[in-house]
């Protein structure tokens, strides 16, 4: 469940958080803040199970991954299969406490999740696919706060996704070179020497959008300080990546939990201090 591990979890609470003070115009129901929190927790503990699962016999081969519980054999499949059914029943459970478009949508969700980790060995755009995932907890706190879905929700999910889809691509040029070895594709691998121009395109994207949406919402300045500081925490993971040395693509992408950390705290004031 990699709960020792919070990276993953920080990363889908921190979209998650900026589409419930939207929806919910800096007051969010706080029921079901406590709701999408716990969902959230338990859905990357499950994407971490299903996840491990499907690569079990490829991790052993992957320095970074040769220790995780199934791939070294601390862990049964078995078991493994058991604690997803129980996380996946325990998600299901807290989405009916939700309302109907909120558990459609959580459906989908769960459908794109458990097809994520296979599409690693068909395609070299699996990070689209993690896109599309981590950023549903968006429509689903739209859909639980308003029961519906506007243009404001769709734009906050295309930049959440520009945004995954950059951080995740730092994520695997960490492993570029175990994964070309082994045959999983990856952006990293298909984009090769233009990868981080492309991560960077992809994040000045997602912060134009951002900025349009704080725009669109007459947010306060707060928020545009906030999308200013993310422009400095972008051009520093260029600066640390220059070189695609592993260990620094690693510590880019762990660097993101930065960036929406600062969108979040810009989003609480910019609605905060709304004109």
């Amino acid at each position: 469940m990699r709960l020792d591990r919070p990276i993953g979890t920080l990363l889908l609470l921190w979209p998650t958080l900026w589409a419930l003070w939207l929806a919910g115009n800096g007051q969010p129901n706080p029921t079901v803040v406590l709701i999408m929190l716990v969902g959230t927790i338990v859905m990357r503990s499950a994407g971490c199970v299903i996840n491990d699962f499907a690569d079990r016999k490829i991790d052993g081969h992957v320095a970074r991954t040769r220790n995780r519980p199934l791939a070294s054999g601390a862990l049964s499949v078995s078991k493994a299969i058991t604690l997803f059914v129980a996380l996946i029943l325990f998600a299901g459970w807290l989405a009916t406490q939700l309302n109907m478009l909120s558990v459609m949508i959580s459906l989908f969700a769960l459908v794109v999740a458990v097809i994520y980790p296979f599409t690693k060995r068909i395609t070299h755009l699996p990070q689209l696919v993690l896109g599309i995932a981590f950023s549903m907890g968006i429509p689903i706190a739209y859909a639980a706060l308003t029961n519906r879905l506007p243009l404001e929700c769709w734009l906050l999910f295309a930049a959440n996704f520009c945004w995954i889809v950059a951080y995740d691509t730092y994520y695997a040029m960490a492993d570029r070179d175990d994964d070309i070895l082994i045959g999983v594709k990856s952006t990293a691998i298909l984009l090769g020497n233009a990868d981080r121009s492309m991560i960077l395109v992809l994040q000045l994207t997602a912060l134009l959008i951002l900025a349009y949406i704080g725009i669109n919402q007459t947010l306060s300045w707060h928020f545009f300080v906030g999308i200013i500081l993310c422009m400095g925490i972008v051009t520093y993971q260029q600066v640390l990546t220059h070189e695609r040395i592993p260990e620094n693509c690693f510590k880019a992408f762990l660097n993101n939990n930065w960036f929406g950390a600062v969108i979040y705290l810009g989003l609480m004031l910019g609605l905060i201090e709304q004109p």
